[in-house]
């Protein structure tokens, strides 16, 4: 299945977690680093993309997006370890 929407994390130089959505996820990333893109990562540079998951529909994925946010920064950083070594779950890319 091809994804259309995805949810992704940026790890900023400062160690912090930036979560965002997109429907092209290496052009919004582009955007970020030009500093461009949020106005949370500008500034934080170099940026490095820790993180993606892909969804069908937007809902899908702003739903995700915002349990995400939810998560202490230990949880997702338990996530982005677990994607790197290969535990992949639904909606993964």
């Amino acid at each position: 299945m091809a994804y259309k929407h995805f949810v992704y994390m940026i790890r900023c130089k400062d160690d912090t977690l930036y979560t965002g959505y997109a429907t092209d996820v290496e052009k919004r990333f582009e955007k970020h680093q030009a500093g461009k893109g949020a106005k949370y990562t500008r500034g934080r540079s170099p940026l490095e993309l820790v993180y993606t998951e892909g969804f069908a529909t937007k809902t899908e994925a702003m739903q995700r997006e915002y349990a995400l946010k939810q998560l202490s920064k230990e949880m997702k950083l338990s996530l982005i370890d677990q994607r790197k070594e290969g535990f992949y779950g639904s909606g993964a890319t």
